[in-house]
């Protein structure tokens, strides 16, 4: 056979033997390129689609040998070009396999690529994105891959920077949490188009602060938001709240303070002011600080207020609506409180109305003949709305109610808002809980429409305005009646008809000042059968406190830490002389703890006498610490709630002050349904007075102990299902109000005329 009918057979054998690879016949491929090197053994490229063969049957071994015989007798002058011709063989079949999804092969081509070709940053992007495709991504991929360290210095490489805002995103969408990512999304800040790197960038933050409920990562992503766009507003109002949410608050009130100087319009002074607010109130010991802003603040909405503004956008909206939420922390100011809640809530509904009027008209036509012949309803469909139902005291006490729910008279409906699967076991039990549960994200529309779709006939929001997007649903009017329980006070929202209380915990004179048609249970607005309770870990030995020695504890948030409680506490302390100050949960530690020691010094007290306690991650084993306590001190103008339960069910004794505000009124209402009334005070001088006594009076304290052991069997606190049997009892009542009125409102237009007016409930 002559040389050019030779090289003539080689080309066909390649044309055949190429086809029957397309083909996936992969036997007579291998035979037939084996053919090809027996006739002509020069020709390189038999060798690489032999070795390609192999290796895609599984022969890795076999695959790298062909290849490492066929470099042997190269000539050093072409050994790159006989490389780069088997990289390229390797990456056409990379990309054939990848496109049939045959995602495994196409790794393992582009593993022995890359040993050929280390610094293919475009090879090992592809690697890293079919990694994620496997879910075989792991921090050590990047790291191992050192694409990290070739962006850093690939000026003189190049690469596809479209592939690596690809698989950059695809990361970020899959594994933001791995420290990696974060590295990886920095080193590609010089190589990709900033806007759309910013936009990435920023959603990740979002989603990995919040819906991931990871703060401190969260905050690595936004800053490096701000190495694209330094000083950009939202990225600093969004790093602010992710430092003070993650702990690191003196960080997190001087990003704030930067996002405040950036403002220019009253309604962003406003918002951004809450912001500092948030920092000085979660950092705990910036009291003189926190007063300054909070007057100023107050001054920024009576302007605002004056003005009447028509805010141009949601998130405007519900960031002002969420500005006083610090307010019943700072006093006990009830009818002026009230009345700045409810004039900001009635300009944040008006400015709602504007831009979602259509929607809103879709809610106030939903009159059907079930709702207007209410005698008829079966059962009467109860939504609860609420991001909270899970690992929060939201979720520890809200239980009940569904627990005891008689199903025979009630269908439950669940809207599990940012839902995040936790895998918590108190979160499924909610889940699971209801005859249909929505897991939802954070879209108020879509929310709103799923609650319309399902017909619901009572709303029962949980979050008032500690979540915005509970408050934007509200605003909507999805169901005809909207309620209001347990999470905050009143938000104030013209939609939400009642705000659920009991003879107690809100005054007589309440419903001047509340918006909300306020609805009383006979005896209690909240009710519990119990907490789960474990092993203690705190013991009077472990922190120095002799046997003999009086324990106080204040077992709050640096939020509810007023100054003005904290002198009254050391007044105690000062007229026990062997008691001690134990001090649970605190976030800027060194701040904290200066501020209490400042208190008690000026009262003459010694810093020996304070203990500063850090928390416990299980909230049973909290519960059992309780109990290292003889008094717990209560604060004010802001109560404890679930801390006051824990408390009462431990039978520890507890000093509360009533106040005239709902958060100045909650131990109040949990003692009196206790049927506990030592420790109650109604000024400085008996808050004082109390826990002096207690202190002093082991008798008394072991009475109050044994009648809140006692009242486990008889009081209403603990009666969960009595309380469901009365909150149902207010909802059938609610709806049949509802319904008298929509037949006085039909009978005023004429039994066949039809109105999109929706019965007042002021």
């Amino acid at each position: 056979m002559t040389q050019i009918s030779s090289l003539r057979y080689t080309d066909n054998l390649h044309q055949q033997a190429y086809q029957s690879l397309l083909k996936n016949d992969f036997q007579q491929a291998i035979s037939l390129y084996e053919q090809a090197i027996e006739i002509e053994p020069e020709l390189k490229s038999s060798y690489w689609y032999l070795g390609v063969l192999l290796l895609l049957q599984g022969q890795e071994t076999e695959a790298q040998s062909t290849w490492l015989m066929a470099m042997l007798d190269i000539e050093e002058n072409e050994i790159e070009k006989n490389t780069q011709e088997l990289a390229e063989i390797l990456q056409a079949e990379a990309n054939r396999q990848n496109t049939f999804d045959n995602y495994h092969q196409a790794h393992l081509l582009r593993q022995h690529l890359q040993e050929i070709q280390p610094r293919n940053i475009d090879n090992l992007l592809y690697l890293i994105q079919l990694e994620v495709k496997l879910a075989t991504f792991t921090n050590e991929t990047i790291e191992n891959s050192q694409i990290i360290n070739l962006l850093q210095k690939s000026s003189k490489l190049e690469f596809t920077t479209d592939l690596l805002q690809t698989v950059l995103q695809n990361i970020l969408e899959t594994v933001p949490l791995f420290p990696k990512s974060i590295e990886l999304a920095q080193a590609s800040i010089p190589h990709l188009e900033p806007q759309k790197l910013l936009s990435l960038l920023l959603r990740t933050s979002v989603t990995v602060a919040y819906s991931m409920q990871a703060p401190t990562p969260g905050a690595k992503y936004a800053e490096l938001c701000l190495k694209i766009a330094p000083n950009h507003p939202e990225i600093l109002r969004h790093l602010a709240a992710c430092y003070q949410n993650s702990g690191e608050h003196l960080r997190g009130i001087e990003i704030a303070k930067q996002y405040y100087a950036l403002m220019t319009t009253l309604v962003d002074k406003v918002q951004a002011s809450s912001l500092v607010i948030r920092g000085f109130m979660h950092a705990g010991g910036y009291w003189e600080e926190a007063n300054l802003a909070f007057q100023h603040q107050e001054e920024l909405f009576t302007q605002l207020i004056a003005e009447q503004p028509i805010l141009d956008g949601i998130p405007h909206m519900c960031r002002l609506l969420t500005g006083t939420y610090f307010f019943p922390y700072w006093r006990d100011a009830a009818a002026t409180n009230r009345k700045l809640q409810n004039q900001v809530a009635h300009l944040f509904q008006s400015s709602l109305e504007i831009g979602r009027q259509e929607l809103q008209a879709k809610y106030q036509s939903q009159l059907t003949a079930k709702k207007a012949h209410g005698n008829q309803v079966k059962k009467l469909k109860i939504g609860y709305l609420s991001a909270y139902l899970k690992r929060h005291s939201v979720g520890w006490l809200a239980r009940w109610l569904l627990e005891h729910h008689n199903r025979d008279r009630f269908e439950l409906y669940g809207y599990f808002l940012s839902y995040k699967d936790t895998q918590h076991p108190l979160q499924e039990w909610y889940v699971n809980q209801v005859d249909k549960a929505h897991k939802l994200g954070t879209n108020s529309g879509e929310i709103a429409e799923c609650i319309y779709a399902d017909d619901i006939d009572i709303l029962v929001d949980l979050d008032s305005i500690t979540l915005d997007i509970s408050c934007e649903v509200l605003a909507l009017k999805p169901a005809p009646i909207q309620v209001s329980w347990l999470g905050w006070d009143a938000s104030g929202i013209p939609t939400v008809d009642y705000y659920i209380a009991d003879p107690y915990v809100l005054p007589d004179t309440a419903q001047s000042y509340y918006a909300e048609k306020i609805w009383r249970l006979p005896e209690t607005y909240i009710a519990v059968d119990g907490f789960e309770v474990g092993i203690p870990n705190l013991r009077r030995e472990d922190l120095d406190i002799p046997p003999e020695a009086i324990v106080y504890l204040s077992a709050q948030g640096n939020c509810k830490r007023h100054p003005d409680t904290i002198n009254l506490q050391m007044q105690i302390l000062k007229a026990v002389p062997h008691s001690y100050f134990l001090i649970k949960g605190f976030a800027e530690e060194e701040a904290v703890k200066q501020f209490f020691i400042q208190m008690a010094e000026a009262e003459g007290i010694s810093a020996e006498r304070l203990r500063f306690l850090p928390d416990v991650a299980l909230e049973s084993v909290h519960r059992a610490n309780l109990t290292i306590a003889d008094v717990v001190l209560d604060t004010y103008p802001y109560n404890g709630a679930t801390t006051t339960l824990e408390t009462l069910w431990m039978g520890v004794p507890l000093v509360t002050k009533v106040g005239e505000q709902f958060a100045a009124r909650n131990s109040y209402t949990m003692m009196m349904n206790a049927g506990i009334c030592e420790g109650i005070a109604w000024n400085d001088s008996e808050y004082i007075d109390w826990g002096v006594r207690l202190g002093q009076d082991a008798a008394l304290r072991q009475k109050i102990t044994w009648q809140l052991y006692q009242s486990r069997r008889t009081a209403p606190l603990w009666n969960g299902a009595k309380f469901t049997q009365q909150m149902e009892e207010a909802f059938e009542q609610m709806w049949q109000k509802y319904h008298n009125q929509w037949k006085k409102l039909l009978s005023k237009c004429g039994k066949n005329t039809t109105t999109n007016k929706k019965p007042s409930f002021s």
